[in-house]
């Protein structure tokens, strides 16, 4: 066994058997978390050089580590795993005297309310303004009572 995800609500530890495991709602992933907020193919755990890895697949709801959201992040022994609103402490031996490589997450894939959980993850399209409508012309003057203020308001209509 690599290690194991502990349920923080408690519940039977999920072990960590193969390399690499996939994570979803699907039958066919390794690890299958039968929760409606789950995507399919949720995140993917890798253990390379003694370390494990987690990377988002473009799920909806996300992945956050110690409470924060990230696309790609090293776990370390002890860190809260939150796949969708479900979370999991990491528990691990990585190798001694070694640390992982540093993340290096592009700081432009995400707008800063995106990556705060504030805004959607699918592009929305921009929204037209709606079209202004024409002034409202003034009520028609009544007609005079005269011939010739009669003709003059003919005249300027």
């Amino acid at each position: 066994m690599l290690g194991e995800l502990i349920p923080c609500g408690g519940g039977d530890p999920v072990p960590l058997l193969k390399n690499k495991l996939l994570v979803g709602r699907r039958s066919h992933c390794d690890i299958q978390l039968q929760f409606p907020n789950v995507s399919s193919h949720h995140c993917e755990l890798e253990f390379i050089n003694g370390f494990w890895r987690v990377q988002d697949l473009g799920s909806s709801n996300g992945v956050k580590i110690n409470g924060e959201r990230h696309e790609s992040k090293w776990l370390m022994p002890g860190d809260v795993l939150t796949i969708a609103k479900h979370r999991y402490e990491v528990h691990y031996k990585p190798p001694d005297g070694q640390r992982p490589p540093e993340d290096q997450e592009d700081v432009f894939a995400r707008g800063l309310l995106e990556k705060a959980g504030l805004a959607r993850t699918r592009e929305i399209p921009p929204q037209r303004p709606p079209a202004a409508s024409p002034p409202t012309p003034p009520p028609p003057k009544r007609p005079p009572n005269d011939d010739d203020e009669a003709m003059k308001w003919l005249s300027e209509l």
